[in-house]
């Protein structure tokens, strides 16, 4: 289900009726391709479930990677992630006035959760935020330090995002085009195989 909930052709043809109520899992026509979006699907949910231990992106530094040695805890502290180039440039993200992180690839904004890039989502959580109701701050730094134990852990998230993103994709555009089978179900035609 996982696979077909990410196939392009699932989307695109259901798009008004997952946008009104709950998703249905179609049976797809072949065997071969029934199996394609059950490895696919299992791929998908692995990565996905365990994203925090996914081999982090590696971008390229501005003041390159021998300044991220002598990088001390505070110098990891984010307030808020923003593009470069006046706000329109992806491939760079200054992470904060210290860290700019470029050459990021852009296809890895072409993962899209409920309608904005994984990335962004990344961009806008990680913050220091307050809540204007309550007074209650919001900040992904005390996070990163008290609960993950890694002052760095947000600029670490993000390039595991980066990693999760680009694989993602690799995986939903190998899926086969969904065709949906008529008469018996899959199952019928996996038992008889």
């Amino acid at each position: 289900m996982y696979g077909i909930l990410h196939s392009e052709d699932y989307r695109s043809r259901y798009a008004d009726n997952l946008s009104k109520e709950m998703p249905r899992i179609p049976c797809v026509r072949g065997v071969e391709e029934f199996w394609a979006f059950v490895e696919a699907g299992r791929t998908l949910a692995d990565l996905h479930i365990n994203y925090e231990s996914v081999e982090p992106y590696t971008v390229t530094y501005k003041g390159g990677a021998l300044f991220m040695e002598d990088l001390t805890d505070a110098d990891y502290r984010v307030e808020k992630m923003k593009f470069g180039g006046k706000g329109k440039d992806r491939s760079t993200v200054i992470y904060n006035s210290r860290i700019t992180m470029t050459n990021i690839p852009l296809e890895a904004y072409d993962y899209v959760v409920n309608g904005k890039p994984a990335l962004e989502w990344v961009m806008e959580r990680q913050v220091v935020k307050t809540d204007k109701d309550s007074g209650i701050i919001n900040d992904a730094n005390q996070y990163a330090i008290e609960t993950v134990g890694d002052p760095a852990y947000p600029l670490r998230l993000f390039q595991r995002m980066i990693t999760v993103s680009l694989e993602t994709m690799k995986i939903v555009r190998s899926l086969p085009p969904l065709e949906i089978a008529t008469g018996p179900s899959t199952q019928d035609r996996v038992a008889a195989e």
